[in-house]
């Protein structure tokens, strides 16, 4: 049985061999496909990592408080930009310990658009109105000089300003920021403090940001009394859910909302961005990973032509062969040995490709986006690619397998 086999693959390997063009175009397709699953699944991998990281920087005990009802399409994100829901009122609501009894501190924020400038020099960083003493101790942030403004800043709505490592660089070269005003909007801010270098944090780069008092923010840069979201750190991340409770039914009393599907906010917890990100991201890459698999039903569709092709091309080597022993069931064999080990050496070669190509996609995208950009590589993909590979050759193979095991000797010697 063993020599049988043998037999069988190196007589398979010596008709692959004779039309190695030919070999080689035919798995081309399959050479795509599988390079493709490996690209996305390696590219998936790392994008979760990234995504899930980031999310979790802000800690287990944090939640998030947006206006607006939870976005499920683009028009409920569109209104989640308009909306006004959350204001001082809010905010003053959610703080009462009578409300929401475990929690330990929560800060509102203002995003605002914009450059900053100081002399002759302009910078375009993200531009933030929040609690300085908040944001310290969430993203464990330190302020390398100068100092951070308190919360008599926050209630004279001072303008004052810490700003990014990057930012002071870009303004102001080597000269000490400390002290100096810069131009946000066509408003002095005294810069008070510059963060040391951190890089990037929960979306947004701490070297580029400039961090105002909220209360600033909303009166001299953007002109209104609503907050973009509110960011709430619970005691311990074991009474996440129970203060999650209590700041629904807080706002859902003070906006007279019955109806918890009429509710004009959002609450969302780290956990529960994580499982979200998860989903869409597997979600993605299963659809992506479906559509490049039709590279590999095209692959086979042209080795089950190239084998047909082939079956007609040597009907002669089979009558030889039927005429000196082989039985229909050793022809069957040898054209799917053929046939299996062509989209297996493909599997290989898109396993390989793939890798390259992978740890190319890494390298640019870690310089080029500025995060830490990590190459990962699944085995178990790459192994399910190789035996997905070898499943289409099979599949695709029989036909033209079955076809040459029916030849008949005597006609097959007598085909020109």
């Amino acid at each position: 049985m063993a020599l049988a086999l043998r037999h069988t693959l190196v007589t398979s390997l010596n008709a692959l061999a004779t039309h190695k063009s030919r070999s080689a175009l035919t798995i081309l397709g399959i050479v795509i496909g599988i390079t493709a699953i490996i690209v996305v699944t390696s590219v998936g991998e790392t994008a979760e990592d990234i995504i899930v990281g980031e999310l979790g920087g802000l800690g287990a005990d944090t939640i998030v408080v947006r206006p607006g009802k939870e976005p499920k399409g683009p028009t409920d994100i569109a209104e989640v930009l308009l909306s006004d829901s959350l204001k001082q009122r809010e905010l003053a609501a959610l703080m009462k310990k009578s409300n929401v009894p475990h929690l330990a501190d929560a800060a509102p924020e203002v995003l605002v658009t914009g450059s900053v400038s100081y002399g002759g020099e302009t910078f375009r960083p993200v531009i933030l109105g929040f609690t300085a003493d908040f944001m310290v101790k969430t993203l464990k942030l330190r302020v390398a000089s100068g100092v951070a403004f308190d919360e008599r800043d926050i209630a004279t709505r001072a303008p004052v300003a810490i700003i990014g490592s990057r930012v002071a660089l870009e303004l102001f070269g080597g000269e000490d920021p400390v002290g100096k005003n810069i131009d946000i909007k066509g408003r002095k801010f005294r810069v008070v403090g510059v963060f040391e270098k951190r890089g990037q944090v929960v979306f947004f780069d701490i070297d580029e940001l400039v961090l105002v008092p909220y209360t600033t923010a909303q009166a001299f840069l953007v002109g209104t009394k609503h907050f973009n979201q509110i960011v709430v750190r619970a005691e311990s991340p074991g009474l996440v859910d129970r203060t999650v409770f209590d700041i629904q039914q807080t706002l859902r009393a003070l906006h007279d909302i019955d109806d918890p599907t009429k509710d004009d906010f959002s609450v969302q917890t780290q956990q529960g961005l994580v499982s979200q990100v998860r989903t869409i991201i597997g979600v993605f890459t299963i659809f992506l990973s479906f559509t490049v698999a039709i590279a590999l039903i095209v692959g086979g569709i042209g080795i089950m032509n190239i084998m047909l092709v082939s079956v007609t091309e040597r009907t002669r080597e089979i009558g030889l062969r039927k005429a000196l022993g082989a039985t229909d069931r050793d022809i069957m064999r040898q054209f799917l040995v053929e046939a299996v080990f062509l989209t297996a050496i493909g599997g290989i070669i898109g396993v390989v490709l793939g890798f390259i190509i992978s740890v190319a996609v890494s390298f640019f995208l870690s310089r080029s986006i500025g995060l830490p950009w990590e190459f990962h590589f699944s085995l178990s993909a790459s192994l399910l690619g190789i035996i997905i590979s070898s499943i289409v050759g099979l599949v695709f193979g029989i036909y033209p397998a079955y076809k040459a095991s029916r030849r008949s000797p005597i006609e097959a010697l007598r085909y020109e």
